[in-house]
């Protein structure tokens, strides 16, 4: 929790304690600045013409951690995260928290785009506040988060447009797969627009499936036929399939990355993910050891099946790149995975 004395070093704070307590300026859960008074802040050093990065943090699939532990574990995960974010932070900047499970960096330290790879670096790595696991009272969820930065007076001169380039930042974030850092680089992220990134509707997407797989015959054609809007939506590069011979192979080359076995071991209610691969090698060595050969970091893989019978599995697998996967991306490979099982059990052609 922020203290009256390192807050007041700031003029804009100082003025405010002489005549308010700490505990009106600060937020009660993570003892973060509150939205208010960083808001405050910025617009502050804005005006005085200080330079500065700002930057939000959006934990990834909060709501699941609060879904699947409850609102206490939520609330034990936002103060833990805070609590490493003023440590990491130290006298370089203030944190606040946005809302939610967002929270705004002010960093005067670091400016320039290698500074800010360091610090961004730094602070996913070596447990020092995101890709960590919190330790609580009955579970340690493990924690992390999708950050969007720009600079003042570099990429922006006023609050308006910073906020919009970080905001723009974030989102480019998401649509990599989250668990990542953006960095606004105008050469690259000017011409992008937030309603694009934010992508399609649910609805759209299972409709343009459905008519790609309907144009074309055999579940090998259909495959191919509908990866294009399979991989656009779900960003991914490559999409694989096991089926009765058991060999992994590519959609878009055909080409065979080899044998696996028990991959029903790894399956829980027709789905499993996972961004830690260590945890396939004792249920399944060979997925395993194809992970590390191709470097996957990070895989998604629904079972192609009807009730309890079993056709093969499609994978979701990306090198070099710790995405979080999404509820929208479960729905499209699970919808494409019943669309093939379907099939296969009307016509008898097997993966």
């Amino acid at each position: 929790m922020y203290t009256k004395e390192q807050l007041s070093k700031y003029s804009y704070f100082e003025e405010i304690l002489n005549l308010r307590d700490i505990s009106s300026v600060v937020d009660s859960l993570t003892g973060l600045v509150s939205r208010r008074y960083i808001i405050g802040f910025i617009h502050r050093l804005i005006e005085e013409k200080i330079p500065f990065s700002l930057s939000i943090v959006d934990l990834d699939n909060f709501k699941f951690i609060n879904d699947t532990y409850g609102h206490k574990v939520g609330d034990g995960v936002l103060a833990g995260v805070a609590t490493d974010l003023i440590r990491y932070l130290g006298s370089y900047g203030v944190a606040g928290r946005f809302g939610g499970d967002e929270f705004l960096i002010v960093n005067f330290r670091d400016v320039r785009y290698d500074d800010l790879k360091q610090f961004f670096c730094g602070l996913y790595a070596n447990f020092n506040v995101l890709r960590k696991n919190i330790e609580l009272e009955n579970c340690n969820p493990f924690i992390t988060g999708t950050i969007g930065c720009a600079t003042f007076p570099e990429n922006a001169a006023d609050f308006e447009s910073l906020f919009n380039l970080v905001d723009k930042a974030l989102y480019r974030g998401k649509t990599k797969g989250r668990n990542c850092y953006i960095i606004y680089v105008e050469s690259k992220h000017k011409d992008i627009k937030i309603k694009e990134l934010a992508g399609r509707n649910i609805y759209t997407i299972f409709h343009d499936i459905c008519v790609k797989f309907d144009e074309v015959s055999g579940v090998t054609e259909k495959l191919r036929n509908i990866m294009l809007t399979v991989s656009s939506d779900m960003r991914i590069s490559d999409l694989y399939y096991v089926g009765n011979e058991n060999l992994m192979r590519s959609v878009n080359t055909e080409e065979s990355l080899g044998e696996v076995y028990d991959l029903e071991k790894l399956i829980n209610q027709d789905l499993y993910m996972t961004n830690e691969i260590q945890e396939i090698k004792f249920k399944s060595r060979r997925l395993f050891e194809i992970c590390r050969d191709k470097e996957f970091e990070t895989v998604l893989m629904v079972r192609v099946g009807i009730q309890d019978e079993t056709y093969g599995y499609l994978i979701c697998a990306e090198p070099r790149n710790l995405r979080i996967w999404q509820e929208d991306e479960h729905a499209i490979l699970f919808f494409v995975a019943r669309l093939l099982a379907g099939y296969i059990q009307g016509t008898g052609d097997y993966l």
